[in-house]
């Protein structure tokens, strides 16, 4: 199987979602939100984060010379830019206004440009490994119903992007060689837990509200991510070699 046609059943995905929620109803904002200032402050962060362009992102896709791929990153940048809409009326709904910029989110964009399109999926799957555990804890955990319906909406999408990363990853990583793969996956692993450390420590009180600890935010996010980078980084599958 060609890259081409992997990536391109992704888009086929991204346009499937597209469609059904064009068709499901936004939530209600109008029936307000009374969130825990705690909440509130970390979804402000969430925001800066989820409300990117894409345009460097874009740009790699497009360098790879895969259309259909740079078709799906397209879809997906579109998928956190809504994101980015709903908890910007989120917060709105709750009396609380959005940030423009955050410390953490730079940093990130920043880790992100530094070299070509592997290493920038390669921090963004971090992100996207952070938000998994972040979304369904706000799902699980939130008392207010907007917050609980806005953070089951994102999850959904979320447990599209970390696979949609992994599929890229395992192709950009198809030629490397076994010791290759260890160095890189402990590298990887390290960097992923530092973000985790620091997200825990930044959100701790508003993952507290939700009933999840430091600790156990810390635990099995990292648990999600050794999943992730052992499908990125496993033996590849005979259709990978095609």
């Amino acid at each position: 199987m060609s890259s081409q046609v992997e990536s391109g059943n992704w888009s086929e995905g991204f346009l499937v979602r597209a469609a059904q929620r064009s068709e499901r109803a936004d939530p209600q904002w109008s029936a307000g939100s009374r969130l825990d200032p705690a909440i509130v402050r970390s979804l402000q962060k969430f925001q800066v984060g989820e409300s990117g362009d894409g345009f460097h992102l874009i740009a790699n896709a497009a360098d790879a010379g895969d259309r259909d791929y740079e078709a799906a990153v397209r879809l997906f940048v579109a998928e956190e830019q809504n994101h980015a809409r709903m908890l910007a009326l989120l917060l709105r709904a709750s009396g609380a206004q959005t940030k423009r910029w955050h410390w953490s989110d730079s940093v990130f964009v920043h880790l992100r440009r530094l070299l070509g399109l592997r290493l920038e999926l390669m921090v963004l799957t971090i992100a996207e490994v952070v938000a998994l555990r972040y979304y369904r804890a706000l799902a699980d955990g939130g008392s207010d119903r907007l917050l609980t319906d806005v953070a089951e909406r994102i999850l959904a999408d979320e447990r599209h992007h970390v696979p949609f990363q992994i599929r890229r990853l395992r192709l950009g990583f198809r030629g490397t060689s076994e010791a290759a793969r260890i160095a890189i996956k402990q590298t990887w692993r390290a960097m992923a837990l530092a973000v985790i450390v620091v997200v825990a420590i930044d959100h701790g009180r508003a993952l507290g509200v939700c009933g999840v600890s430091r600790r156990r935010f810390v635990t099995d996010t990292i648990q999600i991510f050794d999943d992730t980078a052992t499908s990125v980084f496993s033996l590849p599958r005979t259709s990978d070699r095609q």
